[in-house]
């Protein structure tokens, strides 16, 4: 089981870092988990541009949809970014299935990649949203982090590996 995950604050390098990892382990298949409903269209175009043709491309229709793909991709598996999933489903007023995506991770063979956001670092956020978003991030990151058999956080375009490094 090769279970990674890649943790980053906003503009860290994660996507990439993760990108260059993935290829090197032969994966293939990328799941960008928000790209129909992007905030940021500019920043969606820069995260497609860079794996045009280097990776079969799944984005999910609905928050609910990741879950089920996770568990049906055959091969290696490149899911990236918990954070807007997360927060598509606040948005959307769902609960987030993090038991069931956990357990979709932890049921994988073939290897596969998670990024998502390190969140809470700096100030506390004034509405009960921006709490419940760095809340259910941050368990969902915790429970990910004890399936996982790597961990690294990047800071800066540099990779700390925090969970299973040589």
């Amino acid at each position: 089981m090769s279970i990674e995950l890649v943790l980053g604050a906003r503009r860290s390098g994660k996507s990439e870092r993760a990108e260059v990892r993935a290829s090197a382990l032969g994966v293939r298949t990328y799941i960008a988990t928000a790209s129909t409903r992007a905030l940021e269209p500019e920043r969606l175009a820069l995260h497609r541009a860079r794996r045009a043709g280097r990776f079969v491309t799944l984005e999910p229709k609905e928050p609910d949809e990741l879950v089920g793909l996770v568990r049906s991709v055959p091969g290696g598996v490149l899911v990236d970014g918990l954070g807007l999933w997360v927060g598509w489903h606040l948005t959307s007023g769902r609960e987030v299935d993090r038991d069931g995506l956990v357990a979709a991770v932890a049921a994988r063979r073939a290897p596969t990649i998670v990024v998502s956001d390190e969140v809470g670092w700096s100030v506390h956020p004034e509405s009960a949203l921006a709490r419940r978003f760095v809340d259910e991030l941050g368990q969902l990151n915790q429970a990910l982090a004890s399936v996982a058999s790597r961990v690294t956080l990047i800071v800066a375009g540099v990779e700390l590996v925090l969970k299973g490094g040589s």
